[in-house]
């Protein structure tokens, strides 16, 4: 299926300018991640987490002030979807099923007459959940790394480098626009959780694999265009891929948004975060992975051009 075929786009010629906009963005985005942030899920800050269903619709401060008179105090507490599903969240520590229990014994007494099922418990301690964290940084420094190792035996070492910006840029640019949306449509639930993570480490994988066709394509027009600059042969590599980056990743698209609309409360961080994902890396692939190898050629051989010229004066 050809729905960008014998395109000439001209990507390259722009690229300071989009080197421009992802600075930007990722500082705009940057910006709210430390000043906002991001709610950070129950896998990684410990405590207990309570998602019951009711019959009516609640107030929600009356949830609130049963808590306190419960003695669980400073609980986090939303409604997802409806005024009748309740989340109720806690720091408070206890062991077992206490926490949770004295969280269905105060509903009872504050709704009474007013039935619940409980959906959910979630219960994390917080040396599991200091675990996690470190797990989770740990687990995309090193995906980062590994990939680089590949790319660089796959590829020059400066595609491989390219390769590995375009990955950092991606997770910068993401982590920013969730954190954004998150500050400015808290009511989009968005937390920093397992999924989320999930959701980092498959947009890296996701994105490397766009960003190794167009470099293998590119290795096979350099051996083809031998007359023609890196800065031509780039262009054309990335119109001879650009079909099948819009195919393929418009299809993979399409499948998360559907799992973004219909995929329910739980599915919602991982989802959102990778449909940014997914555009972020596209656009990576076209306009930062390859932008950087030709500048930082273009860099590299105008520093091996004056060391020849001298080396021929020195042996005149």
């Amino acid at each position: 299926m050809q729905f960008f075929h014998g395109t000439n786009i001209d990507f390259l010629s722009k690229r300071k300018l989009f080197y421009l906009a992802s600075t930007a963005l990722i500082v705009i985005g940057m910006v709210a991640f430390f000043a906002k942030g991001l709610v950070v899920g129950i896998d990684f800050a410990g405590g207990t987490e309570v998602l019951v269903r009711f019959q009516k619709d609640v107030e929600i401060n009356n949830i609130r002030t049963s808590m306190d008179q419960s003695g669980i105090t400073g609980a986090e507490i939303k409604t997802l979807g409806s005024d009748r599903d309740i989340l109720i969240r806690t720091a408070e520590p206890g062991e077992g099923t206490s926490v949770s229990d004295r969280i269905k014994e105060a509903l009872t007494k504050s709704e009474a007459g007013n039935t619940f099922e409980v959906l959910r418990i979630d219960k994390v301690g917080p040396k599991i959940g200091k675990e996690l964290t470190t797990s989770a940084i740990y687990a995309t420094i090193f995906s980062l790394i590994a990939i680089l190792i590949y790319l660089a035996f796959r590829f020059e070492f400066l595609y491989a480098l390219g390769s590995v910006v375009a990955l950092l840029h991606d997770v910068l640019m993401t982590l920013g626009i969730v954190a954004l949306t998150g500050a400015l449509f808290p009511s989009m639930n968005l937390e920093l959780n397992q999924g989320m993570v999930a959701a980092f480490l498959t947009l890296i994988g996701f994105s490397v694999n766009d960003t190794v066709v167009v470099f293998d394509r590119i290795r096979e027009n350099i051996k083809l265009f031998k007359s023609e600059s890196i800065f031509s042969v780039m262009n054309k590599s990335l119109n001879y891929t650009l079909n099948r980056t819009i195919i393929t990743n418009g299809t993979v698209f399409i499948t998360v948004l559907i799992l973004l609309i219909f995929g329910g409360e739980v599915n919602r961080s991982f989802a959102y975060t990778f449909l940014i994902g997914i555009i972020t890396g596209t656009y990576s692939s076209i306009y930062v992975a390859g932008a950087f190898v030709v500048d930082a050629k273009n860099y590299f051989d105008k520093k091996k051009k004056p060391a020849v010229r001298n080396a021929v004066v020195g042996k005149a």
